[in-house]
């Protein structure tokens, strides 16, 4: 394996590598972290556009209802000439009907709202990198003669051929 930074063919430490690998599983963990974060963040936005527009439509049929309701009732009136009562209830439907769109349209944000999935997908995100890493094993590598130890005078069968191990001395 080779490093970024050193010329190719070298190879680095184990100390480097696992450096290396503590400082990726970092970014990861702080990514995935900040990728939640940005998902809940846009969930709690849709919440509250739903919530403001609840409150709009209650807003809305509180204090409209009055004014607008003597304006249209007595509009209605001089156009055509109708009983003062059957305008007045034509003026609360209309009213009504206004706080109804704007109700609706809060339903359409909260659902949106409801269904964002941010933090589970996130945390299926993590629990899917955890298994991979936990199911990751080391490449294997080929076995020299020379790094294997035995005792003195023992022999090693390679390939159908006796060899004899050379002992290692600290000397």
């Amino acid at each position: 394996m080779s490093t970024p930074d050193g010329p190719v063919g070298t190879e680095r430490s184990l100390g480097q590598l696992v450096s290396s690998a503590t400082s990726e599983m970092s970014a990861l963990v702080h990514d995935e972290i900040a990728l939640a974060k940005a998902q809940l963040r846009q969930d709690v936005k849709r919440g509250a556009v739903g919530g403001a527009a609840f409150a709009a439509a209650g807003t809305v049929l509180i204090f409209s209802l009055p004014m607008l309701s003597f304006a249209l009732a007595y509009g209605i009136r001089t156009w055509s000439g109708w009983n003062m009562a059957i305008c007045f209830v034509l003026s609360f439907a209309a009213n009504v009907l206004v706080a109804g769109v704007l109700a609706l349209i809060g339903v359409v944000f909260a659902k949106k709202a409801k269904k964002g999935k941010g933090p589970q997908k996130v945390a299926a995100s993590a629990k899917q990198t955890a298994a991979v890493l936990q199911n990751a094993k080391p490449h294997p590598r080929a076995v020299s003669p020379l790094d294997v130890v035995t005792p003195a005078g023992a022999s090693l069968d390679r390939g159908g051929e006796k060899t004899a191990a050379v002992a290692r001395s600290s000397s």
